[in-house]
């Protein structure tokens, strides 16, 4: 059963931008590293980006930095990540998920991360 409930996909031409959110709990942000994954058929999960408790400290993949931002919204208990410039690879299920802090970084490993929601999906067409 997923924890989180992700929404915020959809279709959108390259170049375009989208914003995932996922609802969360003031605990999970506080508390935990948060993280938002891709995964399209065949391949595992790439982390795209990750957070630290409380917004401390961001992390990217290669592919994305510089174009897409995760940022909490405490107000709300909410994660999101802003896709930004898409590109036909950005094309895939968006996953959240929360795991621990490792040696005080946020992992990249999804097998690290023990909750997760049931995905969002964005496609990017040219």
């Amino acid at each position: 059963q997923a924890r989180f409930a992700e929404f915020g996909g959809g279709s959108v031409q390259a170049g375009g931008s989208l914003r995932l959110s996922c609802e969360a709990s003031r605990d999970d942000l506080t508390r935990y590293c948060m993280a938002w994954f891709r995964q399209t058929p065949g391949k595992e999960r790439e982390a795209v980006a990750s957070i630290h408790p409380n917004g401390a400290r961001a992390y990217y993949g290669d592919s994305v930095q510089g174009r897409f931002i995760i940022s909490q919204d405490s107000a709300k208990n909410t994660l999101n990540l802003d896709v930004n410039n898409l590109k036909l690879e950005d094309s895939g299920m968006y996953y959240c998920a929360r795991g621990p802090i490792i040696a005080q970084k946020c992992p990249s490993r999804a097998i690290l991360y023990n909750l997760w929601g049931q995905g969002t999906q964005v496609t990017v067409s040219s």
